[in-house]
Formats: structure tokens, sequence, C-alpha cells
């Protein structure tokens, strides 16, 4: 039999998730250069010890590989993260401070520990009864900062959508399940271009329209994470309307991404834009999903090549010390596309972890 051969050995692979995992651990925005003031509110999207949703995602990524590989090492880093933020409490509620109850769910679905049970229990009650909607019932992008009445977010579908229905699951609670079956809807009807197949990165019912009309590469990437993952976490099998729905808006989006993926194999942090700079963080989540619905047969295997060409370009952005190299900060609605031209780059927790879940879903493929 012929050993499969890829474009890095698999020793390497699982070296790089272990820097990465360290590096993640110890970031800090100990000057405040990156902390957010909301009239004197203070939220560091930055650091690793704080529950919000760079954490949330970052959590995720290092739980999947623990999945995989049962690396105890990954389990630890994330069992340490949640007993500390259990200590210290829990923050105020919403859409972003939710994402962390994703690897909440997990956690409590691999260790059947109760101390889960009632986060994950009144989480779940305050997104369907107290989370405030938008006209048609979707799920208001509300955080710490500005209000965002009335809007819809591609980031809502990560970060509180994907944890409602695991809960929904876990819990058996069907009408979770409904509910995030309708934001997957709703979002696609008022965010996905028909056009070009790529997402918008938000929606305001105030004035009925797409804000910069931009096609912002994370947000897009949230996307073609959250596809393959609602259809994993629901197992949706094949004929449900559900599953080809979303299948299909999936494909729309990937022959896009195929067409403006740089030669570097990275995407622009505006992804039709080659005068925007190119950026990690989106790229790493373009990896994760498109090789994760080429390995689940939700698209053509033609599209693994994308996903390979844009791992090779994302190492090249890992630094001896494992950080992820040109990450864009959080970014919020932009009412033009400078807005997202302008947003800085740092090491961020979520540039760390959908390396790590790239990486992690590029180990399926030496198997």
């Amino acid at each position: 039999m012929i050993k499969r051969q890829l474009f890095i050995e698999k020793k390497r692979v699982e070296e790089l998730i272990d820097l990465l995992t360290g590096n993640l651990t110890k970031i800090d925005d100990d000057a405040g250069k990156f902390t957010l003031d909301f009239d004197g509110l203070k939220v560091d999207d930055k650091s690793w010890s704080v529950w919000n949703w760079p954490q949330g995602v970052g959590l995720y990524g290092i739980f999947k590989n623990y999945k995989l590989t049962k690396n105890f090492k990954t389990l630890r880093v994330v069992g340490d993260w949640i007993d500390k933020r259990m200590i210290e409490g829990a923050p105020p509620r919403n859409v972003n401070t939710m994402a962390p109850l994703l690897t909440f769910a997990y956690m409590f679905e691999e260790t059947r520990d109760c101390k889960f049970i009632p986060y994950l229990e009144q989480w779940a009650e305050w997104a369907m009864k107290e989370m405030p909607r938008t006209n048609e019932g979707g799920m208001e992008h509300i955080t710490y900062g500005p209000e965002n009445v009335n809007q819809l977010w591609d980031d809502t579908l990560m970060m509180a959508v994907l944890p409602l229905a695991k809960i929904g699951k876990l819990l058996n609670h069907s009408e979770y399940i409904e509910e995030a079956k309708y934001q997957f809807l709703i979002h696609a009807k008022y965010l996905a271009d028909k056009k070009t197949g790529l997402w918008y990165h938000g929606w305001t019912f105030e004035e009925n329209h797409n804000y910069a009309k931009a096609f912002w590469a994370r947000g897009n990437s949230w996307i073609t994470i959250a596809i393959p993952e609602i259809i994993d976490i629901l197992d949706l099998r094949e004929g449900d309307f559900l599953r080809t729905f979303l299948i299909n808006l999936l494909d729309d989006q990937i022959k896009a991404l195929e067409k403006y993926q740089d030669v570097s194999g990275m995407w622009h942090t505006l992804i039709d834009d080659p005068t925007s700079y190119l950026e990690s963080s989106g790229t790493a989540a373009f990896a994760y999903g498109v090789l994760k619905a080429v390995h689940c047969r939700y698209i053509d295997k033609k599209y693994e090549e994308v996903a390979f060409k844009a791992l090779r370009g994302l190492i090249k952005e890992i630094n001896e010390d494992g950080e992820v190299q040109h990450v864009s900060v959080g970014t919020g609605m932009g009412s033009n596309l400078d807005h997202y031209r302008n947003i800085e780059m740092t090491a961020m927790p979520y540039g760390q972890s959908l390396t790590i879940l790239a990486l992690t879903e590029l180990l399926i493929s030496f198997v």
C-alpha cells in the first residue's frame, strides 16, 4: 500500500499544535492597548484569562483537538480555564459571552460533571426567553458595546446559536433545536449574497441594508465553520431539508472563496478587495471549514486543495514562539469598507485556536 504524501509531516503538525497551544495560554493585554472602553466599561478582548467570545472560540479549538487526538494536555488547558472562570463568576450575558457555553456543553458530554448543568440550563433559557430579538425573530447582536438594535451579524451563529443547538441536543430540549434552525434560516435570508455566494457582515432592520456591504473574511469564516458544525451537532441526515439548504449555501460560498484566494493561500480581510491586508484568523477558519466539509463529504473533494493551499500559507504565519501573525482584532460593524481595512492586528486567542482547529482537521487527512 502506498502511503499518502501531504505537504507536511504529521509529526510537524503535532509540534505546531503544541506550540500554538502553549502560546495561547500566555496571551495577555498587560498594557491595555486593546482593551475596549464603552463609557467607562472596560472590556478585555485579548487576554486568555477572560470570559468572552475570543476565549470561547479559543476553548472550542483546543477542545476539538483533544476530541480527535486524546491529547490530555489540551483537555487540561480547557479544564483549567473553566475552573478559574467559574470561581470568578460568570459575566453579564450577551451574544458574545455565550460563546464559551459551546465548550461547556461538550465538556459536560465528555465528563458528565454536574457542575456544568446550571450553566447550560440558565444560559440556554436566557437565550430563548430574554435575549433581544430583531424583526422576524432574529437574535439581536447585542454585546457590551453599542446596542446594535435590530441588527443581524454573521458572528451570532458561531457565538450563540451553536451553543444553543448543542445544549438542546444534550438536554433534550427540542425547542432549542428548532430555534437554532430558525436562526440559520433568517441569517441566511438577510446576510447571504445571492450574486457572489459570500455573506455580508450584517443587516439592519432599522434602515433595511447591509451596511458597507462588506464581504469581511472572518465574518464569512464563521459561516464556513458554523454550517458543518450545525449539521454535525444536530445530526442532520441526508434528505433533511435544512442539511440540503445549508450545504448548498456552503458550496456557493466555497466556490467564491476559491475564486478570491490569494496566491499565498491566504484571504484578504475584505475577501474581494486585494488592496486590503491578508488576514490569518479568517484563513484558518476557512481552511478548517472547507477541510471538514470535504471530510464529511458535504462538498466536492476537489476543494481539499483550497484548504491545503490555505494551510501552507497559514503555517508560514506561525512564528518561532507559536504566535500566529496578522490576526485582526475584534471588528464591529462598519459603515464603510475602510473600517475593515484599518482594523489593527495582534495576537488573539481565536487566531491561535482557529489555527489549531485547522491543523487538527488536517490530521484526519493522514488517516
